[in-house]
Formats: C-alpha cells, sequence, structure tokens
C-alpha cells in the first residue's frame, strides 16, 4: 500500500496521458494520490480527475507564487470549496521568497486565509516554503495559538531546525523525491531521524523525478522508488514503511477513506 501525497495530475507532461499515468502508479502499488491545486483557474480540472477516480483525491488552494493574481481568493471561497466530498486538503499555500514570484506581505495574506480555513473546516493545511523559514514558523505558530489546525510541510527541503519546529506544532513533514539526490545530503540526515509516525511520502509530479528517474518527467509511479530509497535510509522494512506513511496519510487527511 503507496500513497502520493502530493502531484499535479493536471499539469503538462502528466494531463495529456492522465489515464496512463494513473495505471502505472496502481501497477507499481500506489493505491491513493492526492491531486493538489496551486491556481483558482485549475481546481475544475483538479475535482474532475478525483471524481472520476476513487483512488485520487484533491485540495483547493493558490500557491504563493500565485498569491498577486488571487487576491479575490478568500477563507469563505477556500471554505465553500472545499466541502465538496472529495477535496481533503487546503493549498497548496505558503511562503516562497526564493522566486519571490508575489509580492510577500500577499503571499502572507493568502497563507494566512488558507490556515483560517483549515480552522474552520478541519482539513490539513499543505505548506509550501522556501527561503522563507522565519516568517512561515513565525506564520504557522501564530495562528496556531489561535486555534488548533492539522498540516503537512510538503517537499521538505529546509533545516533541521525548521523540522523540529514543525513537528512541535503538530505538523507532518513529506519526502519527495529530492531525497534521492546526490547533493541531498542534509536533507537525508534529516529524513533519518523523522519521527516514522509523522512521515509521508510524495513526487510532486510532474516534478523531482528520483533517482533512477532523474531528467525524465515525475509521475505518482515513482513515490515507490522514493520510498525505497528512504526505507533504506532510515534502515527500515520497505513494506513497513509503506505501510506506516499509508496509515499516516489517512489520519491527517481524515476526510478521506481508504
Amino acid at each position: 500500500m503507496l500513497v502520493d501525497s502530493h502531484c499535479h495530475l493536471n499539469y503538462k507532461g502528466l494531463a495529456e496521458q492522465q489515464d496512463e499515468v494513473l495505471e502505472r502508479a496502481r501497477a507499481r502499488g500506489v493505491t491513493a494520490m492526492l491531486n493538489i491545486a496551486t491556481r483558482e483557474s485549475e481546481w475544475n480540472e483538479v475535482l474532475a480527475a478525483a471524481e472520476t477516480n476513487p483512488d485520487v483525491w484533491a485540495s483547493v488552494g493558490i500557491h504563493p507564487h500565485d498569491a498577486d493574481q488571487h487576491p479575490d481568493v478568500d477563507t469563505a471561497k477556500l471554505v465553500e470549496r472545499a466541502a465538496h466530498p472529495r477535496v481533503i486538503g487546503i493549498g497548496e499555500t505558503g511562503l516562497d521568497y526564493y522566486y519571490d514570484k508575489s509580492d510577500r506581505r500577499r503571499q502572507q495574506d493568502s497563507f494566512r486565509r488558507h490556515i483560517h480555513a483549515s480552522q474552520q473546516t478541519g482539513l490539513p493545511i499543505i505548506v509550501h516554503t522556501r527561503e522563507a523559514e522565519a516568517d512561515t514558523l513565525a506564520l504557522l505558530g501564530e495562528e496556531m495559538g489561535k486555534a488548533t489546525y492539522p498540516g503537512v510541510i510538503h517537499c521538505f527541503t529546509a533545516s533541521d531546525d525548521f523540522a523540529r519546529k514543525a513537528l512541535d506544532l503538530g505538523l507532518y513533514i513529506s519526502i519527495s523525491g529530492i531525497v534521492t539526490f546526490r547533493n541531498a545530503a542534509d536533507l537525508q540526515a534529516t529524513a533519518k531521524w523523522l519521527p516514522q509516525d509523522r512521515l509521508l511520502i510524495e513526487t510532486d509530479s510532474p516534478f523531482l523525478a528520483p533517482v533512477p528517474h532523474r531528467g525524465k518527467t515525475g509521475e505518482p509511479a515513482f513515490v515507490a522508488d522514493t520510498l525505497a530509497f528512504l526505507a533504506e535510509l532510515r534502515g527500515e522494512d520497505r513494506e513497513a514503511l509503506a505501510e506506516a506513511t499509508s496509515v499516516n496519510f489517512y489520519r491527517l487527511f481524515n476526510k478521506a477513506q481508504p
């Protein structure tokens, strides 16, 4: 039993062959995929894949890159769309100061609106953070102090200290194919000690194809390769880790049914 906790089935490279992509994932033991939204214009597409495939779930959200273009996506709109029975998460959202494609204050405002939607619905928030550790933690902590909410740091590449503080807030950590890269020593060191009961695995496909698929279009089937690498890295049984991370997924995204 494998779960890809974060993929973009509607993105170029996967959308054109979505049925084949899903079949290849199923053939490698992937039993569930969370299809992630990043802008309002794709919400219907993301939902359509979840409505027609019982092993695909959906999120609704605005990526920090697109915060400038979505000033009207407020908490109420997120909450309304999250009522759909196939929507199990809020995001992806967060802060990206590496590319700075949107104004930082607008990123923060959008992030906060998503957290409020998570607080109101109980659905987990899916957090993107890059070169923004201090502000991400500050905002997460401030809002957690007002009302608790579940969540996951997706495609984790932050510092060891950030991981510990995110775990202290009750969040989960999701590891992508980046962990298999030769230059990912720091991430590998963190991935070794992350508590098994707070760990998820993802592809972030069509991006970040893991070894041995580097240079190819990523797809959900490749979550099996990341799992195999992670199990060896942590000295754990592959099947046991697959089961644990799947159980974690359904514990966190508890609106989904296995």
